[in-house]
């Protein structure tokens, strides 16, 4: 068995709940996000990103804006939408029944 594979596979399963965490707490930008992660240990890098961040805008839980930068080109900023707020209420649900159910079984 391959505990990397069995590691990374683990943090695929949760990488669009915690980008969404990361952008529920206030507009952001695509390399904050992929800093935040990284420094949680959910390694990710742009090229897996920014198909999840279209996915999630086209799905209707993200919208997104351009702000001026005076590094560079315009910045695009992601932000939930209502139906992304209430699809990260039900992921929240759903992780804390997740998480007392896993605790269940390794506890017995």
């Amino acid at each position: 068995m391959d505990l990397e594979n069995t590691k990374a596979q683990m943090r695929k399963g949760i990488l669009e709940y915690c980008i969404l965490s990361v952008i529920a707490r206030g507009s952001c930008y695509a390399s904050d996000i992929i800093r935040e992660l990284k420094e949680a240990k959910v390694i990710v890098v742009e090229g897996t990103l920014y198909p999840l961040l279209t996915r999630l805008k086209n799905s209707g839980l993200l919208s997104y804006r351009w702000e001026e930068s005076q590094q560079g080109p315009p910045r695009k900023y992601y932000e939930l939408t209502v139906n992304g707020k209430e699809y990260l209420a039900d992921l929240d649900r759903s992780w804390d029944d997740l998480a007392i159910s896993v605790s269940m079984i390794r506890t017995r």
